[in-house]
């Protein structure tokens, strides 16, 4: 008889899970998949492709009902779990139904962070972090409403672009001195501002947001300078926070994150996290390529196999409001590195190669991200550039096989 194995949360470190277990376990596990999103699991990093209406909601589900179905997996979707019964081996659903399960992952994901100021409660503040998210952005922008969001990360650069493409007039405050600045350098970071600035969003670093202005609803932002910036609506994209209340509730340590070990598995007994909840040795990624690779390992762990997780080089390639974005391991360099970078503003293009010990530690794209994973692959390796370190920045040398990250 199978074991039974309930996934608390529908995204997409659950449905990788899934997918891994498929692989090396088809058929050990009685797999339950309970999220409180309304909706299969889709991609949420094209959740500002839906807003900017280049893709339809619907085109960005991970996979099909009968994907699901045909793995033997029962979907719950728009449940939200309540309590976890560690001693009994039960959760608690909403309407009071009650799931057993005999092993236990949580995948619960993350929440935006609220700004604590005033005014963050008025109608009009809003959040950019999933699909129903995004609906309500659609009708700001249809009806053409002036936003200004709050936070120059990812998220709040992908919230500006969807909706200035949507129409919508849109200001982007950043309280940092350059925009994405835990993934790009001070003149990537400069790149990307006039590349943003080129598709109409009016960019302001080193803004900090001091209330937001208004007595029902918005009605503009002041920063701590004094300046006022009118507005109909705020998005906060200021940063996300590891959802840990159903752990630390039901006795299971936690940090900032759920504390896992490298099989991922929690201070409870065939209790598991993964994704952007867990935090392994002190690291909560917040990134879908680490959760991925820790959906790897806890398949083949859960398959009986030996798997362990040793963290992950952090990587982010994507397109940025329209710009294409590559940024790897050590990319800001430390004493003894040095940088080989080249700098072509007028096309835009920007690239950075960090080497330390004659290795590749670490690297930055902006526009031109073409070799991105070949340059991962060899952060990741760790191989020797000497003999490639006179062409290395022009691309990938006739020959060489390309391997996916």
């Amino acid at each position: 008889m199978s074991e039974s194995l309930v996934i608390v949360g529908n995204g997409m470190a659950a449905a990788r899970l899934v997918d891994e277990l498929a692989k090396v376990a088809l058929g050990r596990y009685a797999i339950a998949v309970i999220g409180d999103e309304p909706r299969l699991a889709y991609n949420r990093v094209l959740l500002s492709s839906v807003l900017a209406g280049e893709t339809a909601s619907h085109e960005i589900e991970l996979r099909p009902a009968n994907w699901w179905r045909d793995r033997g997996v029962t979907l719950k979707y728009g449940s939200a779990v309540e309590e976890i019964d560690v001693g009994r081996r039960e959760l608690k659903i909403a309407n009071e139904e009650s799931v057993d399960f005999s092993r236990l992952v949580l995948a619960t994901g993350s929440s935006p962070l609220r700004l604590n100021v005033p005014g963050v409660n008025l109608a009009g503040v809003n959040t950019f972090r999933d699909s129903r998210d995004v609906d309500l952005l659609l009708t700001l922008a249809a009806a053409k409403k002036r936003v200004v969001v709050v936070g120059g990360g990812l998220l709040g650069l992908e919230a500006a672009y969807g909706l200035a493409k949507a129409g919508a007039p849109v200001t982007l405050v950043h309280l940092m001195d350059r925009l994405m600045e835990r993934q790009l350098d001070a003149p990537a970071g400069a790149l990307l501002k006039s590349l943003v600035e080129r598709k109409g969003i009016n960019v302001l670093l080193n803004a900090n947001t001091s209330r937001i202005i208004g007595e029902s609803r918005v009605e503009g932002v002041e920063l701590s300078d004094g300046r006022r910036i009118d507005a109909d609506a705020v998005i906060l994209a200021a940063g996300i926070r590891p959802n840990i209340s159903l752990a630390r509730e039901a006795g299971i340590a936690v940090n900032r994150g759920v504390i896992v070990d490298d099989q991922l598995q929690t201070g409870a007994s065939d209790v598991f996290a993964l994704g952007e909840c867990a935090e392994h040795r002190g690291i909560c990624y917040g990134l879908v390529e680490p959760a991925y690779e820790q959906a790897r390992v806890l398949a083949q762990h859960l398959a009986g196999r030996n798997a362990a997780y040793g963290g992950s080089v952090v990587a982010t390639n994507l397109k940025v409001s329209g710009v294409s974005v590559f940024s790897a391991g050590d990319f800001l360099g430390s004493d003894g590195s040095e940088a080989i970078v080249l700098n072509d503003l007028k096309r835009g293009t920007y690239k950075k190669l960090v080497i330390d010990e004659g290795r590749l530690a670490g690297a930055v794209l902006i526009g031109d991200t073409t070799d991105a994973l070949w340059y991962l692959e060899m952060i990741r390796n760790r191989e020797k550039i000497a003999g490639i370190r006179k062409d290395m920045m022009f691309g990938r040398p006739a020959g060489t096989l390309a391997v996916a990250a």
